[in-house]
């Protein structure tokens, strides 16, 4: 699928314009040629089948995977070029949130949630509960109160059940005062309850916060509860782009045939 326009107009958040990648030695690409627009505030989810590459778009969309072709731009800055800090600045406006939470386990839920806001620290004496200025740490207990956590704030990371785990995440990646959030695959590791507990915060804080969520997920019963829409990933390309509501279980249930 591609688009006729190079340039986002007002109130997208995500561009992205012919993207394709192929990895070295591959018989084929992962995808290519895939264009979409995202909405400032839109809930989006990616799905497809095992090795569609739905965990190497995202990836390629912060730039931490490089694609071979394609542009990518965050609100109106085209980040397909930047280099060093540059690209660390635009970054810093997305929160990455990953299916491992990658937590410091012998480190306070505060201290952890405090790291998120390296970004924009002028210190790092600031990544620390104890030596934290007092506006960070209110912050940082600001956004562990959006997930439901600041009762936990003084205990261990390493101390939390999984999805405890993955709501801190979540709260790390509040910390950086985000204008979108990326999210692969949250939910896998966590049982099904702590999965929906977790997911119901994403759609939250995306309402609340008029944040833009875009979660890679291989529960279709996510992609339609807790997104507005549905990219899906199959054939080597961008097959699906539709509204959750009107998808139907076969539709879903299709691409991964």
């Amino acid at each position: 699928m591609s688009v006729s326009i190079n340039h986002p107009g007002e109130g997208v958040a995500l561009r992205v314009h012919g993207l394709s990648k192929c990895f070295a030695g591959a018989t084929h690409p992962v995808w290519s040629d895939v264009s979409f627009d995202i909405p400032q505030g839109q809930r989006v989810a990616i799905i497809g089948g095992n090795g569609a590459g739905k965990s190497t778009l995202l990836r390629c969309c912060m730039r931490l995977i490089e694609p071979d072709t394609g542009e990518v731009y965050f609100g109106n800055h085209n980040i397909s070029g930047l280099r060093g800090q540059a690209l660390s600045r635009v970054r810093s406006r997305v929160g990455f949130i990953f299916q491992k939470h990658n937590l410091v386990n012998r480190l306070s839920v505060l201290t952890n949630v405090l790291h998120g806001g390296m970004a924009w620290a002028r210190t790092p004496r600031m990544w620390f509960q104890g030596i934290a200025a007092c506006e960070h740490r209110e912050y940082a207990l600001h956004c562990l109160e959006q997930v439901k956590l600041a009762h936990l704030s003084k205990q261990l990371a390493g101390e939390l059940s999984g999805g405890q785990s993955q709501r801190v995440a979540i709260a790390r990646a509040l910390m950086q005062k985000p204008d979108m959030i990326f999210a692969d695959e949250p939910v896998a590791s966590l049982d099904p309850q702590a999965g929906e507990d977790v997911m119901q915060v994403f759609s939250n804080l995306a309402h609340t916060q008029s944040l833009t969520l875009v979660f890679v997920t291989h529960h279709l019963e996510h992609a339609v509860r807790y997104a507005d829409r549905v990219l899906g990933l199959q054939n080597f390309g961008l097959s699906l782009d539709a509204a959750s509501h009107s998808l139907s279980a076969s539709q879903l249930r299709g691409m991964y045939d």
